[in-house]
C-alpha cells in the first residue's frame, strides 16, 4: 500500500479516475435533470392545455346553466385513465363540480397548499404564472400533477338576463384538473437509469483506457527508464531504452539514453581513473600508508609492505622503527594537530632488520564535513642517497687530504671571472698568500698588471702556460708552468689551474743557454769581426779622401760630400745594427710569454747566423708561409733555438763535404714554415749526412753528442728541447728522403682555443 500510495501511476490514476467521475456524474446529473425539466414542463404545458380544452367544453354548458351536462362531460372526460379528477370550484371554495360525487359540496380550506399561493395576496390575483397554478402530489405511492385553471367573466356571463354575476367580477371560479404522471415518471425513472448506466459503462470505459494508456505509455516507459537509471548506478553494463514514441516520453527517452551513454562513457572513465589511481597508489616506487588517529597504519602500497611487511594493525612507530611508543618528533601527529603538511627525515629499520633512512611527507585526510580522520604517509627511500652521501663525504675527506697533499699550488678558479673559488695549503708557501686571504680574490693578480690581459684570455683557451712570470705577495717574481683542466665545482663551471715553480729550474737552465750563447758567440767572433771590418775600412777610406781634401785646401763637391755623408749613416747603422744584434742576443731574456710570428724569429736567427754559412759558401733556401699564424712563446729563447738548429746544420753539411768537392747545389740548408687548423710547424733540414736511427733516441739528451771532443758540449738540442716544450710544442728529428738531416718543430697555435682543437 506505501508503494501504491507514493506510485507515480497511482497517483495519475486516481487523480484521473476521480476526475473523470466528478466530470461524468455532473454531466449525467445535468443530462437527468435538464430532462426532467423539460419533461415537466411539458407535462405542465400538456395539462394546461388539457385544462383549456375541459375549459372549453364545459363553456357552453355552464352558458346554459345545464349543470347534467356539465357533470355529465366532467364524468365522460375523467374516465379516461391519466386523469385522476376534475373539478370546479367557486369562489368560496365549494366544489360544484366533481367526477368524485362523494366530494361535491365540500369547501375546501382557501389556507390549504393550492389555495395558499393565490389567497396569499388581499385580493387575489386575476392571474396567475402556469407554475404558480400547478402543483404535483402522491398519493398511494402514484404521481400526479394538478393545474387550477381561473374560469374567468365574461359577456356571456356578465350581465345577462339569466346570470347574477356582477359586471366587475373577474374570476367566477376555479377549474382543478389533476392527472396522473406515472408513465412520465416511468419515463424519467428510465431515462436517469439509462443515463446513469451509460455515466458508468463510458466512465468504466475511460477509466481502463486512462490505466491503459499510462501503464503502456507512461508507467512502462518510467519503469524501464527507473531500471536503465538503476543498472547505471550499478556495476551493470548501460542498455539504451527502446521506446516507440514520439512525445515527451520519446524524447525523454532519447535524451536519457544520450545521457546513459554519457554517464557510462564517464563511469568507465572514471574507473579507469580509479584504476589507475590503484595502480599508481600500488606501484609508485614511493611508500605510501595511510595511518588513522590512532597512528595505526589502515592502508599501504606494494612498496610499503616490501620495505615493512604487513601491518596487521600494528602502530606505525612499531613498524617503521621498532619503537613502544610514537616518536618524539611525529610529523604525522603535527598534521593531527594543525591540518598542514609536514616533512621529515627519517631512519628506521627493515623487515629484515636492514637499516633504512627515507624522507616522510604527510597530509591530512578529511571526511565529508571536514574533520580530520587519518593521515597520509609518502615516505620516498634514500638508503642508497645516504650511503652515497657517506661515500661522498669520505671522498670529499680523501679528495681534500689529496689535495692538500698535492704540492704544486692548485686553484679553483670561476671560469668566468677567474676568481679564485678554492686553493690547496701550498699556495702559501709558493705565493705567500693564505687560503682565507686569497679566495675571493682575482687569479689575475698573480701576473704582472702590464701583463694580466694576455693572461685573461690565456688562461680561459689554454689547457698549459709555460713558463710565464708571476709575483707573489712579497713582490718577489717567479717562474710558473700552469696545467689548466675545466670541471664542475658546486654546480658551476670551473678552471683548475695546477702551478708548479720551475724557477729554479729556469735559472738552471738560462746559465746553460748563456753559456751557449757565450760559445756562439765566440764561434762567431771572426763572422762579426768580417762584418765590422767592411763598414769601418768604409769609413776609414771615406775619413782619409775628407782629410786629404781639407788638408790640401780643395772644396769638395756637394753631390760627392751628400754621397759620403749617406755611405757613413749606412755603414754606422750597418755597424750598429750588429753591435745591437748580438749584444741582445747574449743578454738574459725576461721569459715573457706573449704572441710570437715564427717566421721573423727564423728570419732574426738566420741574420745573425748568416756570416757563418756564407763564408762555409752554404746556401739556404726559404720556403715560408706568408700566413702563417701567431704562437705563444718568447722570441728571445726560440732565436737560440733557431741558432742551434743552424749550428747543427752548418756542422752537418761540413762534416758531409770534408775533402770533397761539392757543386752548388750541394751544401745548403732548406727553411720552410707552414700550418693545420691546429698546428704551426717549421723545418730546418739540410745536406749533410742524416741522423742516424740508432741515435735518434737520445739526439735531445743533455750531453749527448756526436761530434769530437772540443767541438761540441752535447747542450744545444737538449736546450732547444727543453725551450720547445716549455710552449706545450715538440721537436722531431728524422732523416729525409735523399739523405740530410731534418728537425721539426710543431707548435699549438694561439689563435684557436684548445677546446677547438
Amino acid at each position: 500500500m506505501k508503494r501504491l500510495r507514493h506510485s507515480l501511476i497511482m497517483k495519475m490514476i486516481l487523480t484521473g479516475g476521480v476526475t473523470l467521475l466528478l466530470s461524468v456524474i455532473l454531466w449525467t446529473s445535468f443530462n437527468v435533470l435538464f430532462f426532467k425539466k423539460n419533461v415537466t414542463g411539458n407535462v405542465i404545458s400538456d395539462i394546461a392545455m388539457l385544462s383549456d380544452t375541459v375549459l372549453l367544453s364545459l363553456h357552453h354548458a355552464m352558458m346554459l346553466d345545464a349543470k347534467e351536462f356539465i357533470q355529465n362531460d366532467i364524468n365522460n372526460m375523467s374516465r379516461q385513465g391519466e386523469i385522476k379528477s376534475i373539478r370546479v370550484i367557486n369562489k368560496k371554495g365549494r366544489i360544484i363540480y366533481s367526477n368524485d360525487p362523494e366530494e361535491i359540496n365540500d369547501v375546501i380550506d382557501i389556507k390549504s397548499g393550492p389555495c395558499q399561493k393565490c389567497h396569499s395576496f388581499n385580493p387575489p390575483p386575476a392571474t396567475m404564472s402556469l407554475k404558480e397554478r400547478s402543483r404535483t402530489k402522491t398519493v398511494n405511492g402514484k404521481n400526479y400533477m394538478g393545474i387550477m385553471t381561473p374560469i374567468p367573466n365574461s359577456e356571456g356571463c356578465a350581465p345577462g338576463p339569466c346570470h347574477v354575476h356582477a359586471k366587475g367580477e373577474r374570476l367566477l371560479g376555479l377549474l382543478d384538473l389533476v392527472v396522473s404522471t406515472e408513465k412520465k415518471s416511468a419515463m424519467l425513472g428510465t431515462f436517469e437509469r439509462a443515463n446513469f448506466g451509460i455515466a458508468l459503462v463510458v466512465f468504466i470505459a475511460t477509466f481502463a483506457a486512462l490505466i491503459i494508456y499510462a501503464y503502456n505509455f507512461i508507467f512502462k516507459p518510467i519503469r524501464k527508464l527507473i531500471k536503465a537509471t538503476r543498472d547505471i548506478g550499478s556495476a551493470n553494463d548501460f542498455v539504451e531504452v527502446q521506446l516507440d514514441q514520439t512525445d515527451e516520453i520519446g524524447t525523454l527517452s532519447d535524451a536519457f539514453n544520450m545521457m546513459g551513454r554519457q554517464v557510462q562513457e564517464k563511469h568507465k572513465a572514471l574507473l579507469e581513473q580509479k584504476e589507475e589511481y590503484r595502480d599508481l597508489f600500488e606501484n609508485v616506487p614511493c611508500l605510501v600508508s595511510v595511518v588513522d588517529l590512532n597512528f595505526r597504519v589502515i592502508r599501504h602500497n606494494k612498496a610499503y609492505e616490501a620495505h615493512f611487511g604487513k601491518p596487521r594493525g600494528r602502530q606505525c612507530y612499531l613498524i617503521n622503527k621498532n619503537r613502544d611508543r610514537k616518536c618524539e618528533q611525529c610529523p604525522v601527529e603535527k598534521t593531527f594537530f594543525d591540518l598542514a603538511p609536514h616533512m621529515s627525515e627519517e631512519s628506521g629499520l627493515s623487515k629484515d632488520g636492514r637499516p633504512i633512512h627515507w624522507i616522510v611527507y604527510t597530509s591530512p585526510i578529511k571526511d565529508r564535513e571536514g574533520k580530520i580522520v587519518a593521515a597520509m604517509e609518502m615516505m620516498v627511500d634514500m638508503t642508497r642517497r645516504k650511503e652515497l652521501e657517506q661515500r661522498l663525504a669520505a671522498s670529499e675527506q680523501r679528495y681534500h687530504a689529496i689535495f692538500d697533499s698535492i704540492p704544486g699550488a692548485v686553484f679553483v678558479l670561476d671560469a668566468e671571472t677567474l676568481d679564485v673559488v678554492n686553493c690547496n695549503d701550498p699556495v702559501e708557501g709558493m705565493y705567500g698568500y693564505g687560503i682565507e686571504e686569497i679566495q675571493g680574490s682575482s687569479f689575475l693578480q698573480l701576473f704582472r698588471e702590464e701583463e694580466r690581459a694576455d693572461y685573461e684570455h690565456l688562461v680561459k683557451v689554454k689547457r698549459e702556460i709555460g713558463p710565464c712570470s708571476q709575483i707573489t705577495k712579497s713582490g718577489t717574481p717567479i717562474y710558473a708552468v700552469l696545467r689548466i683542466s675545466p670541471a664542475d665545482f658546486n654546480g658551476s663551471r670551473t678552471l683548475i689551474v695546477t702551478c708548479s715553480d720551475v724557477t729554479k729550474k729556469l735559472e738552471a737552465e738560462q746559465q746553460l743557454i748563456q753559456a751557449s750563447k757565450m760559445t756562439t758567440l765566440g764561434e762567431m767572433a771572426s763572422g762579426v769581426a768580417h762584418e765590422l771590418n767592411q763598414p769601418l775600412a768604409i769609413l776609414k777610406t771615406i775619413s782619409n779622401l775628407m782629410l786629404r781634401k781639407v788638408s790640401r785646401g780643395q772644396p769638395i763637391d756637394p753631390d760627392i760630400l751628400k754621397e759620403m755623408a749617406e755611405g757613413v749613416d749606412s755603414h754606422v747603422n750597418r755597424a750598429s745594427k750588429i753591435i745591437e744584434h748580438m749584444r741582445e742576443f747574449g743578454r738574459k731574456s725576461d721569459l715573457k710569454t706573449m704572441p710570437v710570428q715564427l717566421n721573423e724569429v727564423l728570419r732574426r736567427g738566420f741574420e745573425f747566423f748568416s756570416r757563418q754559412l756564407t763564408v762555409r759558401n752554404i746556401s739556404v733556401e726559404w720556403n715560408l708561409n706568408s700566413h702563417l699564424p701567431i704562437i705563444m712563446a718568447d722570441a728571445n729563447r726560440l732565436e737560440q733555438v733557431v741558432i742551434n738548429l743552424l749550428i747543427n746544420a752548418r756542422d752537418a753539411i761540413e762534416e758531409n763535404w770534408a775533402g770533397k768537392v761539392p757543386l752548388a747545389d750541394d751544401k745548403k740548408i732548406y727553411i720552410s714554415t707552414t700550418f693545420t687548423p691546429e698546428k704551426v710547424i717549421a723545418e730546418v733540414c739540410d745536406t749533410g749526412p742524416g741522423i742516424p736511427e740508432a741515435i735518434r733516441g737520445r739526439l735531445f739528451e743533455p750531453f749527448f753528442t756526436t761530434k769530437d771532443v772540443g767541438k761540441g758540449t752535447g747542450l744545444g738540442l737538449s736546450i732547444s728541447y727543453g725551450i720547445v716544450k716549455d710552449y706545450s710544442g715538440t721537436i722531431r728529428a728524422s732523416t729525409k728522403d735523399g739523405g740530410g738531416g731534418c728537425f721539426t718543430l710543431i707548435f699549438p697555435r694561439a689563435d684557436i682555443a684548445e677546446d677547438n682543437r
